[in-house]
């Protein structure tokens, strides 16, 4: 995922757009130099009308708004602001007396409050701290996007027509919760496909979560997935919580899944009929909600005539299947 990153900019350095609503002024003036010096890019109105005017015309994150104002006074600005800028942040300012004023502010979605005479440094945090809310609401929307671009059905497209016969059996089942068999060669891209299905999910806001069975001995495989109690084993200390738990609510991916022993077979089967799981060494089954995409370099058929891979579990699996082509 370092690329990741590198999609992701660093968002501190972006200055933060602040608009100042205060019909005095001066005093606004003096509120703008102060969040000018932690890079803020200030602007003022020196009226509620003229505030009102740039909330409709411009985008801002954070508004400074006076409370009491002759003509559109500082609850109408929230109210507009919340109507035309959902994402900005309010922050209202008021004296002693109109504090019942700035709680009613508040319970309509003001940011916080800060009391005349300001406090800078109060007024500095308060903006310091509305804007990393900001930033944190921006990197998690360009990592969505980076992730949409990564993972979309755009990510697994290839010029030929089996790889479009992909990508449209990959739009109709994403929506729906349909286990899937990814069947291809070694570096055909199966997880990626696996992610593109979860990406473009209703389940693509919770976690995918990739085994490789191939990559575990035997021993061990059934705690990873199931997870396990404190001294349910041999060197068992605490508590563990398996993939199939991690992965509630969202896509779990098994990789090389004709290589599960046949007794693992048979507890996958029931957790896959019974959408519950018991982990190693507790009596209390516990529901689960997950997606199963499975995906093999083997031909399961095979391994089913030749005993190695149980019949119920493979149609279990082989709802719908995905031949990915061969590299070559």
């Amino acid at each position: 995922m370092a690329d990741l990153k590198q999609d992701t900019a660093d968002l501190s350095t972006i200055p933060i757009r602040v608009l100042i609503v205060d019909d005095d002024e001066g005093h606004a003036q003096a509120v703008a130099e102060a969040l000018e010096r932690i890079n803020c890019d200030c602007r003022v109105a020196g009226s509620g009308e003229r505030g009102a005017q740039l909330v409709h015309a411009e985008s801002w994150d954070v508004i400074v708004t006076d409370l009491r104002m002759e003509d559109v006074d500082g609850l109408e600005i929230l109210r507009i602001a919340k109507e035309e800028l959902p994402e900005a942040e309010v922050i209202v300012l008021t004296g002693h007396g109109s504090i019942h004023s700035a709680v009613t502010a508040m319970q309509h979605g003001a940011y916080t409050y800060l009391t005349k005479p300001l406090d800078i440094t109060e007024l500095r945090s308060a903006v310091e701290k509305a804007s990393a809310r900001l930033r944190l609401i921006r990197r998690n929307a360009e990592l969505r996007r980076s992730l949409d671009e990564r993972f979309g059905f755009e990510g697994v497209i290839g010029t030929s027509p089996q790889m479009h016969a992909i990508v449209e059996i990959l739009k109709n089942v994403s929506p729906t919760d349909i286990t899937v068999l990814i069947q291809g060669e070694n570096g055909t891209g199966k997880e990626l496909v696996a992610r593109a299905l979860h990406q473009n999910s209703p389940r693509k806001n919770k976690p995918f979560v990739p085994l490789n069975i191939s990559a575990l001995p035997d021993s061990i495989l059934e705690s990873e997935l199931f997870g396990h109690e404190a001294g349910a084993f041999t060197g068992a200390q605490g508590r563990r919580i398996g993939k199939f738990e991690h992965a509630n609510g969202g896509t779990l991916f098994l990789d090389e899944v004709g290589e599960m022993p046949l007794d693992t077979q048979v507890k996958l089967l029931r957790v896959l009929e019974e959408r519950r799981i018991t982990r190693l060494g507790a009596n209390d089954e516990l529901p689960i909600n997950v997606r199963l995409v499975a995906a093999t370099n083997a031909d399961l058929q095979k391994n089913v005539a030749d005993g190695k891979f149980r019949e119920d579990l493979y149609y279990r699996l082989n709802v719908v299947t995905i031949y990915l082509p061969p590299l070559r």
